[in-house]
Order: structure tokens, then sequence, then C-alpha cells
């Protein structure tokens, strides 16, 4: 379909089998509200009818049905529950609740001020709530729970608060940091967008770290035993902490038995989630991936019907001539992009340029040489031929069109910046990685004064990524249980999840190694033996580190339900994370693997050794 023929199609907003027609609707306002997109929805929605369907596309339904849900509500009750069973005190269970809420909010007022001095996205406030809270009520957690240990063996409160902060505390402060200093470390990909996600992200986990460590040691030595007060029926004879006697120390006599085993399984739970990571496609979700029915998937639908399915992700490419209004050069250009296979069809066509040639306002910029052609694509947005025409378009035909009439071509549209996107990221990952990875290293090896704890909190760190990035891909892409999470379309996962899903997750893994390997680094201090370091380390974390991951998990997942995609899409990523993370990696493989390499654990050359200072939790 070409020439005049095409022009008069292409200009009509009719199909060819006149049962599908559109029309662009623009307002008078540079962004709609919330409430002003939900009308023009609810507009939309009325109007149909039994033989009329009615869509449409666009930023401004892309806005609608993004109202306040309950998300924080619900992953606070749930915290609250998870709590109250593990210390059977209403009062112990509201006090991580209270000091992550306060830490919060200061945080979020923080982003606010961050958003004055640099670009943040508008679902970072959003995200940066979801780790905030998390985190926060980990902390909290952390601390009180070495508190509550001090307690039931007999040390006074005040005492017990002091111990806490001092160990727990110092462990929170160190897990914190990580964190912080994995989130900054997306400044390296030098894209904007990221250091406003990570700048929100960071300054929230800033807040909540402080407020565990400056107002939950002072609420607990306010208290004193009240902290632990209005008991509840299955736990008002606490028993003093004996980690000897501890289901915990059973728990690691039972791995160490045949610690190959355990960690041979954990190694193929991880490698089956993550199989599906192998098929990631990253790219942008068009409406296509919409709740079938909603009004943005039945104008997507009715565009892609009426007009084919490139209509819906058109290629925008600037054409730059070498003379001004060279409207000769311009029509070579339209046809070699014409003849490119792939190409449904341009605006302008090459029969329209005759009757534009006098249009002075076709051409602009400096020097009028300046102009643009939409070029539509036969295949739909997501479809890998899309992808392969912008390659042709880029390295064959804008190539033979500068060699024949000196004209550039620059090719956008969504696609394109996916595309373009992608590349980024995958050129800047490598360093990424080392940064972020090579400074936990280095702050383990200087908390733990050893080689091969570092590493294999980095190698099994890898291992976490690998199987959340596994279990997103199944659920958001394959379609696998995606009804039972509320999602409603698969389609590519975004480009920029797997770093912001990285740099979380290795700030959290970090936490829990922490946590854990501390303790067994007092044991180890205190007894010489590995083995019994690892059972003392699992019992007097393990528990803690069950309570945490489960409150965690509970938070992210609480989010799912949220209606903007970008969030349910995080909240899935992140709490795959925790669990695989948590409850395989940290309470299975790390324990075994430990277990197996005995002394090893914390060997490090004398030298260096001396010439790095020494930190002590405990």
């Amino acid at each position: 379909m070409k020439a005049a023929g095409a022009a008069q199609k292409v200009t009509s907003p009719v199909s060819r089998d006149d049962r599908v027609a559109y029309a662009t609707v623009t307002f008078d306002v540079p962004t709609l509200s919330i409430r002003q997109a939900d009308r023009v929805v609810e507009a939309i929605e009325g109007a149909r009818s039994d033989t009329l369907r009615i869509g449409a596309t666009g930023s401004a339904i892309a806005a609608a049905g993004g109202g306040p849900d309950n998300s924080e509500a619900i992953g606070l009750l749930a915290a609250v529950v998870i709590l109250a069973i593990a210390f059977g005190s209403l009062v112990a269970a509201g006090l991580p609740i209270v000091v992550a809420l306060t830490g919060l909010v200061a945080g979020q007022l923080l982003v606010l001020v961050v958003a004055r001095f640099a670009d943040v996205a508008s679902f970072a406030p959003t995200l940066a709530a979801m780790i905030g809270l998390g985190v926060g009520i980990d902390y909290g957690l952390f601390i009180l729970n070495r508190f509550s240990q001090g307690v039931r063996s007999g040390q006074e409160p005040r005492d017990a608060a002091i111990t806490a902060v001092g160990t727990a505390g110092k462990a929170v402060a160190f897990a914190g940091s990580t964190v912080i200093v994995a989130l900054l470390g997306m400044f390296v990909l030098r894209i904007e967008f990221f250091n406003g996600l990570a700048l929100a992200a960071a300054t929230t986990v800033l807040m909540v770290m402080l407020s565990a460590l400056w107002m939950l040691p002072a609420l607990l030595s306010l208290l004193g035993r009240r902290s632990l007060a209005i008991r509840l029926p299955w736990a008002r004879h606490p028993q003093p902490f004996d980690p000897m006697a501890s289901r915990w120390n059973s728990y690691g006599r039972l791995l160490q038995r045949r610690p190959l085993v355990p960690a041979l399984l954990a190694l193929l739970v991880i490698g089956v989630l993550a199989w599906p990571a192998r098929s990631m496609e990253l790219g942008f979700p068009d409406a296509g991936s919409d709740a079938p029915g909603s009004v943005s998937r039945v104008g997507f639908d009715l565009m892609a019907k009426g007009f084919g399915p490139g209509v819906n992700g058109p290629f925008f490419v600037a054409v730059e001539t070498h003379k001004a209004r060279d409207f000769a050069a311009l029509e070579s250009t339209v046809k070699a992009l014409e003849k490119t296979p792939g190409v449904a069809q341009t605006i302008p066509n090459s029969g329209m340029l005759p009757l534009l040639a006098h249009d002075t306002s076709l051409f602009g910029g400096i020097g009028n040489r300046i102009t643009s052609v939409i070029v539509q694509p036969e295949t739909a947005p997501s479809a890998q031929q899309t992808t392969d025409l912008l390659t042709t378009i880029r390295d064959t035909t804008a190539p033979r069109v500068e060699a024949e009439t000196k004209t550039r071509l620059y090719v956008g549209g969504t696609q394109a910046v996916a595309e373009d996107f992608t590349s980024v990221l995958q050129a800047a990952l490598p360093l990424f990685l080392l940064l972020v990875v090579g400074l936990g290293f280095l702050a383990l090896m200087l908390l733990f004064h050893s080689i091969v704890i570092p590493l294999t909190a980095a190698i099994t760190s890898l291992l976490s990524f690998a199987g959340a990035l596994g279990v997103t891909v199944a659920v958001f892409q394959l379609g696998i249980a995606d009804s039972l999470l509320g999602v409603t379309g698969t389609g590519p996962i975004l480009p920029f999840l797997p770093i912001m899903v990285f740099a979380i997750l290795f700030g959290l893994s970090m936490d829990y190694q922490v946590f854990l390997v501390s303790r067994m680094r007092e044991a180890w201090d205190q007894t010489g033996d590995n083995r019994t370091s690892v059972r003392l380390g699992l019992a007097g974390s393990g528990r803690v580190v069950v309570v945490a991951a489960t409150i965690m998990t509970s938070v992210f997942l609480s989010f799912v339900p949220t209606p903007v995609d970008t969030i349910k899409l995080f909240g899935v990523a992140l709490a795959a994370a925790v669990i695989i993370d948590a409850f395989i990696v940290r309470l299975v493989l790390v324990p075994s693997l430990m277990s197996m390499l005995g002394r090893s654990n914390w060997w490090m050359p004398r030298w260096l050794s001396r010439i790095l200072p020494t930190i002590r939790l405990e």
C-alpha cells in the first residue's frame, strides 16, 4: 500500500473495513490528575454498548486508577501479627513498628527535599516506602531481639539495652550502610533516572536506620521491663535464653551430619527457580499487557485490528538533510524507509511529499534542515521482528541513505528507547557489579577478618539474585501463577528492574549475613570450634532472621495488589529475593558450606590481618 493511495489511507482516521475509527484528544492542561484521568475513563466506559466498543490509550489513560491503596496498612498489620507471635508481647510487637514509621515519615519528607534538586520518578516514593518499611522493621527487630535475650538471661533492662545497641546495633549500622552503598552504587551508571531512585531509597533507609539506632534504645531504656509487657497466652512464662538448648542448635546438628546434601539440595532449588531467567526479555510493557477489557487494552487491540499491530509502537525518525528544505533528499529517505523489510507504512509517505513540497513549515531546526518521519512496523511493539527492524534501519538503511544523500537519520520511539536503555545498562553493569560486590567484600573482610566469608557472601548473593530474576520472569513474562498474584497481563521485564533488585537484594543479603555470622564470630572467638560456632550462630540469630524475612516478605507482597504495575513488579521480585536469600541461602546453604569449610572460614593472611583495623560487634 504505497504512493497516493497510501497517503489517503494514512491521513484517514477510519480503517479500511470502516469498522474502526479513532480521534486524537488534546487536553488543555499539561498533565491530568488521577481524578481527572478517572473521569475520562468513566466517560469512555459509560459510552460503551452492546454494539459499540470504545477504548483509549495514552499517558492520560495510564494515570487512571492510580489512587491511594492500602498496601502500607496491610504490610503493617502482617508485621504486627508476626512480631506478636515471635515475642509474645503486644508492646514488643509495637516498638519496631513505631520506630520504622518514625524513620519512614522522616525519610519520605527527605524524598520531597531530594525531588527539589534531582529528577525523581513518580513511583520512587512508593518504592522507597516499600524498602524503608521492610528494613526499618527488621532493624528494630534485630535490636529488640538482642535486648529480649539479655533480659531473659538475667540482665537489667538498661544493661540489656546497652548490650543490644553495642552488638546488634553495630550490625544494624553496618547492614544499613551496606544497603545505602549498594543503592548509591547506581550513580556509576550515569543515568539520571537511576540517580533519583537511588537517592530516594537511600535517604529513606538512612532515616529508618538512624531511628532504630537512636530511638529504639532510648525507648527500651525508658520502658525497661515494660518493653516486653502485655504478654500473650503462649508466652506468659518466658524461659532464660540458652543457645545450647535451642531448637536452632539441633537444626545446626542436623545440617552438619551430611552438610553436602543440604548444600546440593539448596543449589538445586535455586537452579530450578533461576532457570526461567535465561529467557528474560527486557523492554517497556505496552497496553497489550494490560487487563483484558480495560480501557487501555481495548484501545490497543482496536487500533491494532483496524490499522495494523505496528500502529501501537511506531518509530519516530528524525531526518537531518544536508541542505535547507531538501525535499528531494527527504523523498529518497522516505522511499528507502518504505522499502525496508518489516515497514508497513511511513508518515509522510513518498506519495504525499509532492503535495507537501510547498509547505515551508515541514522543515525546522537550524537552517531548516530537520524534519521527522513516522515509521509504522508490520509487527507489534513487543515482537522480536520489531526489534530486528530497528536494527535494520539503524545499521543498514540509515548508512545507505547518508552515503547517497548526506542525510542523517536518528531513530526514536518506545521500542528504540527500550533498546538503547538496555544497551547502556549492559555496558555499565560490569562496573556496577564490581563496585557494589567489591565494596561489600571489603566491608565483610574488614568486619570478620576473613577472606572466605566475604567470598561466600558475594557468590551466594548472586545466586539469590538469579533465583529472584527467574521467579519474576516466570510470573510477569511467562505467566506462571500470574492469576494468583493478580497479574493481569504478561510482557517484557522493565530494563531497570534487574539493577534495582540487585542493589536492594545485595544490601538485604548482607544484612542477614552480618546478623548470622556476627554471632558465629562471637562463638568462634570464645570456643575456637567452627562447627560449634556455626550452631551457636544459628541459635542466636536464626530465629530472628526467619522473623525478619517473613516480615519483609509480607511487606513486599502487600504492595502486589497496588494498581501501579511497576510497584507490583518490584513487590514480587523483592519478595522472591528475600525468600530465596533468607530461607534457602542464609539458613541452609551458608551454614552447610561453613560447616564443610571448617577453620578455613576464618582464615586471613597474617600480614593483611595486621594491617586491617579490628572491629568487634560483640
